[in-house]
């Protein structure tokens, strides 16, 4: 089942260049508003967005050699929202054959499966597998009244899962009138279940201010609860907080291990920033070389700002061999996703015609022909 991710939280990073002595800084990307209203991409009240990081004025040349300036530090990131989308996770530590089905892609043995233990044995996560499929039309007509009766069954007989889907259901209206003190009421019993999703969306909440009322500090202790159950998001979100000590005490070191915990579960956004902690050396010690690498898995996965600093230290050969085409294929590639470089445009008009063409043919490879596969 689909894992809940409210916000996207995109930090702004920064190549400045000196002169003679010249330096290159990368700095955390910019945050990024999130989707809608609670938003998994998630959408209902639209958070405020961040302030970016100023740019500097010019970009001058850089040299490999020359040292790194601190990263600029990035204002807390903005409040998501909490999704509207029911999709819970039906976890049930027993594996049955009724989660097997639904694993298998058998929705409509799951549904009959479901039906007959929810019928003769009031089984609550079964009742939870039912809400599941109407909610997403899975092996069934979708059918959020349906899908609403099913979770709020299951809610009552204790489901921490389904508490949570209802939850959402209540945020976004879907299944019957939005109700948002009833959707407060379902995430505070399912985060005290420990439930990482509700917890972490709970926080939500708390750092939009519109269904609750703003308290930063709360927010960051459901963002612990969240993060320490292993919930990427939180483990993102959090680490922005400790990196500006807002609700928490600021600290690099925890935000840098929170960002390598997210970076692991494949979360792109602190994969781009734990690379820039890497490369500068902020809160943890230096690692160019395996900066590079956490640009480039991060730029694979259709990040535009990794792609658009993998860009920088490929042309200029910094933490990475110089690779000038693979460099403008990668400046070509963020450009389409609208992360253009004035300066990287113009240092592509200065390359060869020869290399010029194999740089957006690589680049033409990756966004379209084959569907993103990688040139390299």
């Amino acid at each position: 089942m689909k894992l809940l991710r409210p916000i996207s939280l995109l930090a702004g990073l920064l190549m400045t260049m000196t002169g003679a002595t010249a330096q290159i800084s990368l700095t955390p990307p910019a945050a990024q508003p999130p989707a809608s209203p609670p938003a998994a991409k998630k959408e209902a009240p639209k958070p405020k967005a961040p302030a970016v990081a100023k740019k500097p004025a010019a970009t001058p040349t850089p040299t490999p050699s020359a040292p790194l300036k601190p990263a600029v530090t990035t204002k807390p990131a903005a409040t998501p929202a909490p999704s509207p989308s029911p999709t819970p996770a039906f976890e049930d530590p027993n594996v049955d054959i009724v989660y097997g089905a639904y694993q298998r892609g058998l929705y409509k043995t799951a549904f009959d499966l479901a039906s007959t233990r929810a019928q003769y044995n009031g089984d609550p996560k079964a009742m939870t597998m039912l809400g599941e499929l109407y909610a997403n039309g899975l092996g069934i007509k979708r059918n959020y009244a349906k899908a609403a009766e099913w979770y709020q069954r299951a809610a009552d007989a204790g489901d921490r899962e389904a508490m949570f889907a209802l939850a959402m259901m209540r945020l976004s209206g879907r299944g019957g009138a939005t109700n948002r003190d009833q959707a407060v009421k379902l995430l505070a019993s399912s985060a005290k279940l420990g439930n990482p999703k509700a917890a972490y969306n709970l926080a939500l909440l708390y750092l939009d201010g519109n269904t609750l009322p703003q308290d930063v500090k709360r927010a960051a202790e459901l963002l612990r609860v969240a993060a320490d159950a292993g919930n990427p998001e939180a483990q993102y979100a959090l680490a922005t907080f400790y990196k500006e000590g807002n609700g928490v005490p600021k600290d690099l070191e925890k935000a840098v291990r929170l960002l390598q915990a997210a970076s692991l579960a494949d979360n792109v956004d602190a994969e781009v920033e734990y690379a820039i902690a890497l490369f500068n050396g902020t809160g943890t010690p230096k690692n160019q070389p395996a900066a590079v690498a956490l640009l480039r898995k991060a730029a694979r996965q259709n990040s535009p700002v990794a792609q658009n600093r993998l860009a920088w230290l490929l042309i200029y050969g910094v933490g990475t061999p110089l690779d000038k085409v693979e460099g403008f294929k990668w400046h070509l590639v963020a450009k389409t996703a609208g992360k253009g470089d004035p300066k990287l445009d113009e240092l592509l008009a200065e390359l060869s015609p020869e290399d010029r063409a194999k740089a957006e043919a690589a680049a033409r490879k990756w966004t379209g022909t084959i569907g993103g596969a990688a040139s390299k």
